[in-house]
């Protein structure tokens, strides 16, 4: 990850709210004048960006813990587990990662590994609640789509996340982004891939590089969360922290 580049971006606004700085980096790289911060990347050799999605293009990180603990914790207690989870202590400790994953580390640390099917069933019943929760809680944010298409003047737009399509389909369709990014240029660590698979592993994003036609020089990674950048700089793009 190009850290420089994060503390960078972060200096330029100034402390301001994740809206106000996508909105503020989107106009820098469009139009990045003779006063460029050094640091960012080299725009003469970029022509691609690559958005995580949750908590990034959309405020849906919340209200998707929120929905997501529920079937955490009748998970736990299935396990025979008295302990329970709060939203945001669940937001915290797994902030980029898919059910998937989480499921088979609170079930291996139990002693409990769970079956594929058993795994199947529970990553389903998580995926349904919020994605049925998020279609009701989520809204556009105009900020966000000046910005995004602004960028999308200049550079092609991808999304790569941990999530789900079915769910990160909903969320663009709900906050008006769907348009922006057309399902060939969205990628998904839980199903896009042979394995399943989540942030911090690089493999979504090398997907998106080798299906996009890209050098990991020509794009830049837009992220919020640590897992997301381990990702994809060890995919080897360069990324940028929100």
């Amino acid at each position: 990850a190009t850290s420089g580049g994060i503390r960078d971006w972060s200096r330029a606004c100034g402390g301001r709210s994740p809206t106000s700085t996508k909105r503020n980096w989107v106009r820098q790289q469009a139009d990045p004048g003779p006063g460029a911060r050094s640091g960012l990347p080299d725009l003469a050799s970029v022509t691609t960006v690559l958005c995580d999605a949750d908590g990034n293009l959309f405020d849906s990180e919340v209200p998707a813990f929120e929905a997501s603990v529920v079937v955490v914790n009748e998970l736990l207690a299935a396990l025979g587990s008295s302990s329970r989870h709060e939203a945001d202590e669940l937001r915290r400790t797994a902030s980029g990662r898919n059910f998937r994953s989480l499921a088979i580390d609170l079930a291996s640390a139990l002693g409990k590994p769970l079956t594929d099917d058993e795994l199947a069933r529970w990553v389903e019943k998580e995926k349904g609640a919020v994605t049925e929760h998020l279609a009701v809680t989520l809204l556009p944010g105009k900020a966000v789509t000046d910005s995004v298409e602004h960028l999308a003047s200049r550079f092609r737009l991808a999304v790569v996340t941990s999530s789900a399509l079915t769910r990160l389909g909903t969320c663009l369709e709900v906050t008006g982004l769907s348009s922006l990014f057309p399902e060939a240029h969205r990628f998904s660590a839980f199903d896009s891939l042979p394995t399943p698979t989540s942030k911090p592993d690089p493999a979504v994003y090398r997907l998106a590089l080798r299906e996009l036609h890209r050098a990991a020089e020509q794009a830049v990674a837009i992220e919020d969360a640590e897992a997301g950048v381990l990702s994809a700089a060890a995919a080897g793009i360069p990324t940028l922290g929100n």
